[in-house]
């Protein structure tokens, strides 16, 4: 069986005049099994957003190919969930209207949004309550804490029951308590759904806490030089020798690549 993701041999560069364009990647190489949560770590500035934007379909690669549930992506595709640092919240629409967005552009949801709103009013509903927002469908985003905005924005991400979702540094700008919740929230939902994750994240700990396989990403032009296995049962706990020996040892390899 073929992997659910697979980014071969891929290059791709941003336009500019001459010596502007931007080499993001070259010989990008990765695969990823249905159903598994991957983190993509490395320096700033390797193409680990860039990664995302490829499997979306937002950018096209300049060699190479990318193929997603047995598809090659030549467009935007539709079984993705994407969820970034800035929330990006709709101020005039209510929290509840905020998570239902996709479903009225989505489809086939979009089709059949105005037929079907109270089953999908209930299931966003569910997810509010699942990331711990139960009451709250009602008030708009800048009646929301930063980590409040981001739990809805995840269930923004998965109401349309995406079979992949991608992460871009999405706790990044949140306090160290608050993010540790999201971290809790974000395993549990997977645990139960076991949708495909790709999180992007420069946070070590946070990668080790929540991923299965940790790809380490070469300074610019990217490309993945190391993929390291997390056999760590959950929940995982940060400060378990194990745990820390790993992040220190994903650490010490980034520096190498960043020294390179």
């Amino acid at each position: 069986m073929r992997p659910f993701v697979e980014i071969s041999d891929v290059s791709l560069t941003y336009p500019g005049a001459g010596a502007n364009a931007t080499l993001a990647l070259e010989h990008a190489t990765l695969s990823i099994e249905k159903g598994e949560f991957v983190a993509v770590v490395g320096p700033s500035g390797c193409g680990k957003s860039t990664l995302l934007k490829l499997v979306s379909g937002l950018h096209l690669p300049t060699r190479g190919g990318v193929i997603v549930a047995n598809r090659e992506v030549a467009a935007p595709i539709s079984i993705v969930g994407m969820a970034f640092q800035n929330p990006v919240m709709l101020p005039w629409r209510t929290t509840l209207d905020n998570i239902l967005l996709p479903l009225e552009i989505v489809e086939p949801h979009a089709g059949r949004f105005r037929a079907n709103r109270k089953s999908y009013v209930e299931k966003a509903l569910a997810l509010l309550k699942a990331v711990g927002l139960e009451g709250f469908g009602d008030r708009y985003p800048w009646q929301l804490s930063g980590g409040m905005q981001q739990r809805a924005s995840l269930c923004r991400a998965l109401i349309h029951e995406p079979a992949l979702l991608l992460l871009d540094e999405p706790f990044g700008a949140l306090d160290a308590f608050t993010r540790e919740e999201l971290w809790a929230v974000l395993r549990d939902l997977w645990a139960a759904q076991r949708f495909t994750v790709i999180l992007v994240t420069h946070d070590l700990t946070e990668a080790v806490y929540l991923a299965d396989k940790v790809h380490v990403c070469s300074k610019r032009p990217g490309r993945i030089v190391t993929t390291r296995n997390v056999d760590l049962p959950h929940p995982r706990d940060k400060y378990a020798p194990e745990f820390v020996a790993l992040v220190r040892e994903l650490h010490d390899g980034i520096a190498e690549v960043r020294a390179s």
